[in-house]
């Protein structure tokens, strides 16, 4: 069977920037703290958490709470699917963006 067209393979949800941003930062550093993502892609709390929930109900992270002191903080990365269709798309743009016949 012929491998599907690079565009094919591009993950729908991760064509918009701020998402892909997301990804990238979690791809790059593994599991990550909420606040480092915010400041990292320049998001406010209100809109990572938006942006987070899209990203989790689609399979591609997760997120685990931890209490320290008063406060809790939230830890987010990629799951095993999110890493693969992370490193899918990217094949795909690096794909669709290298000049024909490489």
């Amino acid at each position: 069977m012929p491998e599907q067209p690079a565009d094919a393979r591009l993950v729908p949800l991760l064509l918009d920037p701020t998402r892909l941003r997301i990804v990238a930062t979690l791809i790059a550093a593994g599991e990550v703290e909420f606040g480092f993502v915010r400041d990292r892609v320049g998001l406010t709390d209100s809109a990572l958490s938006k942006q987070l929930k899209a990203l989790a109900d689609a399979g591609l992270t997760t997120s685990r709470r931890e209490p320290t002191g008063a406060a809790r903080k939230s830890w987010i990365r990629l799951t095993t699917e999110g890493r693969d269709q992370v490193g899918t798309h990217i094949a795909a743009l690096r794909e669709i963006a290298s000049p024909a016949g490489e």
